[in-house]
């Protein structure tokens, strides 16, 4: 079978592109009559987005190895292909091909917007990235195995040293939220609520260690008086029941027990 030539192929290719135009057409026309059923809307919506799929693809071609699959890139693309699809007025005079392309590629901008650096690094460290990426592809491929850092070097054509900060750096791309949890009901907790929290009774530490020397040299009643009404939360009455003298005798001794230790703290 003989090759096309040079026109012969042109005028295969235009004749494909009028195919897709007047199909197009077609579609839209179904689309938008009023008088379709809705199965018949809905088959013509899902064939204008099938028709024009390698325009997505075209589109997503240009944002290669920028550090997204291409599949992903392809799956948001169409996304911007369907939104075409529904706000395209036929009556506009334009080809849809013209008035979806703007569209398709500003929903893969919003995507590396939206899915981009969490964290800001230098770009020589972000085009690394890109390259670590594509590198590792092609020599696990021809290796069989995931490459060493030393033989990624060898390819990119730098030190060991910078691949180990390009891959460093790829943590950077994503975080994961402290809030972030698989939203089950037995799953795990959110990693916010498995952190420490600072312990508000830290500052007392050094109080209370300060503080015990000088209970060991107080008056066995004295540190009874105490005992009673701060570790048990006893009121001066009851105190006063316990060991046997007078409310008002208690209110003495514990104003003058902790006006001393008071004062013994200061000094120290």
């Amino acid at each position: 079978m003989s090759a096309h030539t040079g026109d012969e192929a042109e005028s295969v290719g235009l004749s494909g592109l009028d195919h897709v135009r007047a199909r197009s057409a077609e579609l839209f026309v179904v689309l938008r009559d009023g008088d379709s059923s809705t199965a018949a809307r809905s088959m013509a919506r899902d064939d204008l987005v099938h028709l024009h799929l390698s325009l997505v693809e075209h589109c997503a071609r240009r944002f290669r190895n920028r550090g997204e699959p291409f599949e992903d890139l392809v799956q948001v693309g169409t996304i911007g292909l369907i939104k075409a699809v529904d706000r395209f007025e036929t009556d506009r005079g334009v080809e849809f091909s013209t008035y979806a392309t703007p569209t398709v590629i500003g929903e893969i901008k919003r995507h590396f917007r939206d899915k981009g650096w969490a964290i800001r690094v230098p770009r020589r460290l972000q085009e690394l990235r890109m390259q670590i990426g594509g590198a590792t592809g092609e020599l696990t491929q021809k290796l069989g195995r995931s490459p060493t850092p030393r033989e990624l070097a060898e390819v990119i054509g730098c030190s060991v040293e910078e691949i180990m900060e390009g891959i460093e750096s790829s943590h950077a791309y994503a975080t994961l939220s402290l809030d972030a949890s698989d939203d089950s009901d037995d799953g795990p907790p959110a990693m916010l609520a498995t952190l420490g929290v600072e312990d508000s009774n830290i500052e007392h530490v050094e109080i209370r260690e300060s503080i015990k020397p000088l209970l060991e040299g107080l008056g066995e009643r004295e540190k009874k008086i105490l005992l009673l009404r701060f570790f048990k939360n006893m009121t001066q009455s009851q105190i006063a029941d316990e060991i046997g003298v007078s409310q008002m005798h208690v209110s003495r001794l514990l104003t003058r027990t902790l006006a001393q230790l008071r004062t013994s703290l200061e000094q120290d």
